[in-house]
């Protein structure tokens, strides 16, 4: 996935392309408001890491006309400041998050991978991995065209992982995620549902890492 990192601090902008590489992105770097507003209308991006503080253009300013123009991939915005008045001026522009300096890198990869994960499933209602397809708005499942019946529960579990493809979940957050608050399921429970899924679907689509989780692969299985 592209991402536009449009910021005029090298040291800033350097240090979150070296981790959007690591995590998988491609990133690439913008350092003035006028070349951000141009990439950004004109080349196709997954999502956007915006400064507000740039030269030419300011941040806010650039987040204005890309969604005056249909602009609509994603935005983090950063700034130095975190005044509860600019942070209500990003999102009446159109941002979709928010983070004040100084952050975390680790934070600002989960907030990104959070966002796309979920402007994805805005705009799709199904889901693919190799021969499954899960479909979200028919909560219907099917492995090669053909339909698998699965519990409310099994669905709900291959529906959290395929939103979270290509990431490794362990028992315990697979647990939170699915079952209710005033349920406590051991790891055995999860186990137990993942195995009986699995032979529903008669796919190694859902697989196992020893001692971290399960993971459903960005390239499907």
């Amino acid at each position: 996935m592209r991402v536009l990192i449009v910021e005029d601090e090298a040291k800033i902008a350097a240090s979150i392309k070296d981790v959007l590489m690591h995590s998988g992105f491609v990133p690439e770097i913008s350092t003035d408001g006028e070349d951000a507003w141009f990439r950004g209308g004109t080349e196709d991006y997954s999502a956007a890491i915006l400064d507000i503080g740039l030269p030419k253009l300011d941040g806010l300013s650039v987040l204005r006309n890309w969604r005056n123009e249909q602009v609509n991939m994603p935005v983090i915005l950063l700034t130095a400041k975190g005044s509860w008045a600019e942070r209500v001026d990003g999102i009446d522009a159109g941002a979709d998050d928010y983070l004040v300096k100084p952050f975390h890198m680790e934070e600002l990869v989960a907030r990104l991978r959070a966002l796309l994960r979920r402007t994805s499933a805005e705009k799709k209602t199904q889901l693919h991995a190799g021969p499954l397809l899960l479909d979200t708005r028919q909560m219907r499942v099917s492995v090669d065209g053909l339909p698998v019946n699965v519990t409310p529960l099994e669905f709900k579990l291959l529906n959290y992982m395929l939103h979270n493809r290509g990431r490794v979940i362990s028992q315990e957050e697979l647990a939170t995620n699915i079952y209710f608050q005033d349920q406590e399921p051991d790891s055995n429970a999860i186990e137990v549902l993942l195995g009986r899924l699995r032979r529903k679907l008669k796919t190694n689509v859902i697989q196992t890492r020893r001692g971290f989780g399960y993971i459903i692969e960005e390239d499907g299985a």
